[in-house]
């Protein structure tokens, strides 16, 4: 299972490209996974065979753990299928594969297969350890209310909630700052094409130019990690969940590119079709509420980033000059959120 974002401890099967028997060139498509950002399309690294699925489809599998095998010719097939049944089974039995009667789908050989002829018989539970474990799950969980559906967290989900509470243990602090936003809203409603979180992340990026501690981050505790690009992470709400897409070198493109890419950036979040380096090279993050019509709120700092800026709703204020004289201007809140550095 490769790691496909900096955050992705497990990945799903969301299938299976190739069939057992197939055979594979290197870089070609084998496997999709859902990792806690998308769904990527793994590709092999060697030419050979498909010799053995490990995780099937629907089925979760730890970051480095084997979920296929590869046989560089056909003879390596049988072992290969004897060393994922015993990776399966969690024992290594002193066996002859070829004598192995496989029960499985298309005579595949299974870990049931594997322990019947190593004369080991099948392990159940015990009653009383059923009873306990079902006492204590009974003891910590409250019942769910009649009529109530239980949906088990996608991957993605459950990477949102464990990002969450890890935020949790990171020392921040917060600074709000309300920005008259006249001349930023004037560019907007100009007929030419560029996105607000496009001129946001503009202006953050060129901010970051002049304060690189910012665009810093403190992964060790001991040291600060000063990043030689500026990219910034922009959260996306996506069917299921949210993601952070990643504008590179935003402090490089000019407007219109940058809105350009924006724009792609979402079309390809929302279609699960991101690679790891458009979601997980961020160093530093926008998260955008004002559409909404949010005056403010307080965002959640992402793992490995420095800071994040929650940006609310451009409004009309009455502000009073030095002489008393009132006037309207359009203000947005903006709040800073960063570890303390």
């Amino acid at each position: 299972m490769p790691a496909l974002s900096s955050t992705m401890t497990e990945g799903k099967i969301v299938s299976w490209i190739k069939s057992e028997g197939d055979l594979l060139s290197k870089g070609e498509s084998v496997v999709v996974v859902e990792s806690d950002k998308a769904d990527t399309d793994v590709e092999t690294f060697y030419d050979g065979i498909l010799a053995a699925i490990v995780v099937p489809e629907g089925e979760t599998a730890p970051v480095g753990a084997p979920i296929g095998l590869l046989a560089e010719t056909e003879e390596e097939i049988a072992e290969a299928k004897a060393k994922a049944a015993s990776k399966a089974s969690g024992s290594t039995p002193p066996v002859d594969i070829n004598k192995v009667v496989g029960t499985g789908p298309y005579g595949r050989v299974t870990p049931a297969d594997v322990e019947a002829a190593a004369g080991i018989a099948v392990s159940k539970p015990s009653e009383s350890l059923a009873a306990t474990v079902k006492a204590a799950a009974s003891s910590s969980v409250s019942p769910p209310l009649p009529g109530s559906n239980i949906v088990p967290f996608t991957t993605m989900q459950a990477a949102v909630s464990k990002n969450t509470v890890e935020s949790l243990s990171v020392p921040t602090f917060r600074v709000g700052y309300l920005v008259i936003t006249d001349a930023l809203d004037a560019f907007h409603d100009t007929p030419k094409g560029v996105t607000m979180t496009a001129l946001l992340a503009k202006a953050a990026a060129m901010a970051l130019v002049q304060h690189p501690v910012v665009n810093a981050s403190c992964k060790d505790g001991k040291s600060l990690t000063y990043n030689s690009n500026i990219n910034i992470a922009v959260a996306v709400a996506i069917n299921g969940g949210l993601i952070t897409t990643v504008l590179q070198d935003a402090d490089k493109l000019d407007m219109y590119l940058l809105s350009k890419k924006w724009k792609e950036l979402v079309e390809k979040a929302r279609a699960k079709q991101l690679q790891p380096h458009e979601y997980n090279s961020g160093t530093f993050t926008v998260s955008d509420l004002g559409m909404f019509g949010v005056d403010r709120f307080d965002a959640i700092l992402p793992p490995g980033h420095g800071a994040i800026m929650a940006v609310g709703a451009s409004k009309p204020t009455v502000l009073a000059d030095k002489d008393g004289f009132f006037s309207v201007k359009n203000k947005m809140l903006v709040i800073a959120i960063s570890i303390l550095l």
